[in-house]
């Protein structure tokens, strides 16, 4: 890299950065995936009877792939089945949209073996991440055959 050409910028989150980044690589993905529709969002949100968030999924689905980035469960509501609502919810959705496998990653310390419970295989684990006794766990599963 020519230093004299170029000025470096290392600092926190930047939406703007994030969606700049985002939009250059659809381009690509767009031009090596001809004829397979765009990558597109899928969330699910549940509410309380006070409508506040009581527990949300996000993730996405492209092509025949989905991917769950983030599962979330209000402490005070957990084991009241919400999270099974959330990813039966997003894998309907997945599969409507033509998805016939789903993956996703868990920490040791989050839900590895609410995943497994829900038919995810393990296809592999890092160790020591993000710190040392624990590990990213990451995980798949078979939706539909094909």
């Amino acid at each position: 890299m020519k230093e004299d050409h170029y000025r470096v910028l290392v600092g926190e989150g930047n939406a703007e950065l994030d969606q700049r980044l985002s939009d250059e690589l659809d381009k690509v993905n767009a031009a090596s995936t001809i004829g397979t529709p765009a990558a597109r969002e899928l969330t699910v949100q549940i509410f309380d009877n006070q409508g506040e968030l009581a527990a949300g999924m996000s993730g996405w689905t492209w092509g025949i792939a989905a991917g769950i980035a983030m599962t979330w469960v209000r402490e005070d509501v957990r084991k009241d089945g919400l999270g099974t609502k959330l990813l039966h919810d997003f894998e309907q959705e997945a599969i409507g949209r033509g998805c016939t496998h789903v993956f996703t990653t868990s920490f040791t310390f989050q839900a590895p073996d609410f995943y497994e419970r829900h038919g995810y295989q393990e296809l592999f684990r890092l160790e020591g991440l993000p710190t040392p006794g624990a590990a990213d766990i990451h995980f798949k599963k078979k939706l539909v055959d094909l």
